[in-house]
């Protein structure tokens, strides 16, 4: 008989059950599924916060970031580390299909049986609660052999659960004759991407020329048509667009402009027409808390592409990660900061409660993730009206239909140095948690002051903090071009800039209470938790960057 080997449950990989899913019975055990294994980083390796932190309280001038291999030796995985978990694997017969050191990625691949018996998991059929999609799933923990317990950190895709969901937000437009130019079209309605940079005075004297910037998608495709058609019609020669594949995802154009396509191409044509000239590469990958992970970290380990920007649109409560997901994206994005790469993440469409439909009246306020890391640049909405000098400028919020918003106080991560003096408040929710305060800037988000992009063959008016995070990384780009240098980490220094540096202008009206019920959160004078620091002024951000 054979002694079966005491396992231990890993901390922050329980699981729930997908409320108001519909089990059909336990996953067959002969499907194979990939995995990803993350290992601790090699003992003794100094705090890769500390060096982001470090980092981003030092000028632009004075950075010094990582190159890729320098990064590896210092914060990689432990190669005696990773051949233990290679060894587990071969144990119960699962195959090592791929060793990343630097990103400390081992990528297994087995039958379902095999991955249950390995860790410990009953793996469930499952049909969401609209009826349309089946998934696998699973509640309760991760278990590990008590040697592995400390060496490994985070075990992903045992449950493809659709994790995260697209921050975008349609405007029914008029209709428009074809032959009609998008500019002449959208005056005193809606922007393009260009006409907003100019509203927000971006730098003018560039194109992004020398830049990468990495887009993360969850689904949806792009066809090379629209995007020739769109940029033909704003009169910009089309950027260098290249496609990556992460887990087996691939571009595919769905032709549902309502659907994922639109999240895509509302990406990749407001970078592309604010930065012509940097390269972008969109990294396409499942909709999973794996596929999340293996995308972000394909993507600011790329030795290849070597963004300096990366954009997400995509996340979800906190309250719908585990805590070894939040944990690992949130070390990916110290391993940015640390490689001098920006991350612009949206901060969400529903409001203070970062919830829809029925949910979003239970009284309870979340952040979204992954905009609530602290390493990340994270972006909220606000309406600006195309008419008036100055143009008006208040928080995004049209209720429940048209969305709000995101912001609010993090019941996770703890309030960075950088924030507090702030002002954040205290959290809205029972207890008043002190968190880091979410969004840090602002841009116009209202599908009412929208952006025209075309999707699938069509002209539309989109909004949605998904339109913030690529405008705000275009004009990074912008910034690192005319720097010479990558800025990386931004958080520390925009929180130290002066009133006197002009770089934001501050908001003041309006609030992200979705349902009118909560109370939370209103617009203030300095930061508030549905405009942060506000809406960036893009030159005399470049200016406060150049002065350091």
């Amino acid at each position: 008989m054979t002694n079966k080997i005491p396992t231990v449950p890993l901390a922050g990989s329980e699981r729930r059950v997908v409320a108001n899913a519909r089990k059909l019975g336990q996953a067959a055990p002969e499907p194979t599924l990939q995995v990803t294994v993350l290992a601790r980083r090699r003992t003794g390796a100094e705090s890769v916060s500390t060096l982001a932190t470090t980092l981003g309280n030092s000028a632009p001038a004075a950075r010094v970031h990582l190159d890729p291999a320098e990064f590896a030796a210092r914060f990689g995985a432990d190669p005696a580390d990773l051949a233990r978990i290679e060894a587990f694997a071969h144990t119960h017969g699962i195959d090592v299909v791929d060793v990343k050191p630097a990103e400390r990625r081992v990528l297994l691949n087995g039958s379902v049986g095999a991955f249950s018996a390995a860790f410990g998991v009953r793996l469930d059929d499952y049909v969401d609660p609209t009826g349309d999609h089946s998934f696998r799933g699973r509640s309760g923990p991760v278990h590990l052999p008590a040697d592995l317990i400390d060496v490994v950190e985070g075990v992903f895709g045992l449950d493809n659960r659709p994790q995260a969901r697209t921050h975008f937000r349609v405007q029914p437009p008029p209709p428009v004759d074809p032959a009609q130019s998008i500019i002449a079209h959208v005056a005193n309605l809606s922007y393009t991407p260009p006409q907003l940079a100019a509203a927000y005075d971006f730098p003018t004297a560039g194109s992004g020329h020398g830049q990468c910037v990495a887009i993360i998608e969850l689904g949806g495709g792009y066809r090379v048509s629209d995007l020739h058609a769109y940029f033909d019609r704003l009169g910009i020669a089309p950027p260098v667009i290249k496609s990556r594949s992460v887990d087996g995802a691939r571009n595919r154009p769905t032709g549902d402009s309502n659907s994922a396509d639109g999240e895509v191409l509302l990406d990749v044509e407001v970078i592309g027409a604010i930065a012509p000239g940097a390269t972008i590469v969109v990294y396409f990958a499942p909709n999973t808390d794996a596929g999340f992970l293996n995308a972000l970290s394909s993507a600011i380990h790329d030795p290849v592409n070597r963004p300096s920007v990366v954009s997400v649109s995509w996340g979800g409560p906190e309250s719908s990660w585990t805590g070894q997901a939040m944990r690992a994206m949130d070390a990916v994005f110290q391993d940015a900061a640390a490689l001098g790469v920006t991350i612009c993440c949206a901060a969400g469409d529903d409001g203070s409660s970062d919830q829809r439909g029925l949910k979003a009246e239970n009284g309870v306020l979340h952040v979204d993730f992954p905009a609530s890391s602290p390493f990340s640049l994270a972006c909220g909405g606000t309406r600006l009206e195309s008419a008036g000098t100055p143009r008006s400028e208040t928080v995004w919020n049209q209720g429940r239909s048209g969305g709000a918003t995101g912001g609010g106080v993090s019941e996770v991560f703890v309030q960075p140095v950088w924030q507090q003096a702030a002002g954040v408040p205290l959290s809205g929710n029972p207890g008043h948690q002190v968190g880091r305060g979410v969004p840090d800037v602002a841009g116009n988000a209202d599908p009412a002051t929208g952006y025209l992009i075309q999707v699938d063959g069509q002209q539309m008016i989109i909004g949605g903090t998904s339109a913030v995070a690529p405008l705000y990384a275009a004009l990074i780009a912008l910034c690192n071009e005319q720097l010479g240098r990558r800025t990386g980490y931004l958080n520390p220094l925009l929180y130290g800039l002066t009133p006197e540096a002009g770089a934001f202008r501050d908001i003041r009206s309006g609030d992200n209470d979705i349902s009118g019920r909560h109370g939370a959160y209103p617009a203030k004078a300095g930061w508030d938790a549905c405009t942060g620091l506000g809406s960036v002024h893009g030159t005399r951000l470049l200016a406060a960057l150049k002065a350091g």
